[in-house]
C-alpha cells in the first residue's frame, strides 16, 4: 500500500547511523518479537510472510516513523494473532498492563477472482526498455512510489516467485518472474546525476512496454 513505510527513494530523513559491528538484537525482547513471526508463519501457518508486510504497513504513520525495526514487527505480528483469533486482545493487555498498538484495519479490497497461473516464459529479457506502470493500491505492493511511471532497462531475470500483491491477500497461488531493472538517477529524481544509476527489483506485473 502507499504510506509512509515506503522511504525507498525519499529525500531529507538525514544519514544512516550504523553500528559496527552491529548485533542482530539489541534487547532480549527483540529475539522474542523475530522468534514469534518465525513461529507464526512457519509452524503454526496463521499468516503468510507477505501478509505480515502489509500488517506493518497498515500501522499508523506517525507510529510507524518513530518505533524501531524490532517494535514495528512485533506490532505486525500483534496485529495478525488477533486478527487471526490466536490470541486475544484483552488477554494481551492484562498481560501487558496497559494498552498495546495495533496496526489499522485492511483496506476494503476487490473481490480477487482469479486461478492459479504461473507465467512461465518471461515477457522481458536482458536490455529492454520497460516503464513502470503508475497506479496507486490500497493493499499490499512491492512496487516502491519512486519508481512508478519511469523508464528504465532490464539488465537481470530472477527465477519464478509468488506475487505479492495476491499472496497477501487471497489463497490465489500466482508465479511470475521478477527483473533487476536499472533506472538512471536522472529518470527517477530531479537533478538526479545522469551519470549514476540505480538496480531496483520489480515483478512482472508491475512492469509494461514504453
Amino acid at each position: 500500500m502507499d504510506g509512509a513505510h515506503d522511504l525507498g527513494g525519499r529525500l531529507g530523513f538525514g544519514d544512516v547511523t550504523i553500528t559496527a559491528p552491529e548485533p542482530a538484537f539489541h534487547e532480549p525482547w527483540e529475539a522474542t518479537a523475530w522468534a514469534l513471526n518465525m513461529l507464526a508463519v512457519g509452524t503454526l501457518r496463521a499468516y503468510k510472510p507477505d501478509t505480515y508486510r502489509h500488517a506493518v504497513e497498515r500501522m499508523e504513520p506517525a507510529w510507524y516513523l518513530r518505533a524501531r525495526y524490532y517494535e514495528r514487527m512485533l506490532t505486525g505480528v500483534t496485529t495478525l494473532l488477533i486478527e487471526r483469533g490466536v490470541v486475544s486482545l484483552d488477554d494481551l493487555e492484562q498481560r501487558a498492563g496497559g494498552l498495546i498498538p495495533l496496526s489499522e484495519p485492511v483496506a476494503v479490497l476487490p473481490v480477487i477472482q482469479m486461478e492459479d497461473t504461473v507465467a512461465a516464459q518471461p515477457r522481458f529479457g536482458p536490455g529492454d526498455a520497460v516503464v513502470v506502470i503508475a497506479k496507486p493500491t490500497p493493499g499490499h505492493t512491492r512496487c516502491p512510489a519512486y519508481v512508478r511511471g519511469c523508464r528504465g532497462v532490464v539488465r537481470r531475470i530472477y527465477p519464478l516467485a509468488y506475487y505479492p500483491e495476491l499472496r497477501a491477500h487471497s489463497t490465489v497461488k500466482r508465479r511470475e518472474h521478477s527483473y533487476a531493472i536499472e533506472f538512471q538517477a536522472s529518470e527517477l529524481w530531479a537533478g538526479g546525476d545522469p551519470r549514476q544509476s540505480v538496480l531496483v527489483e520489480l515483478f512482472e506485473s508491475y512492469l509494461d512496454k514504453p
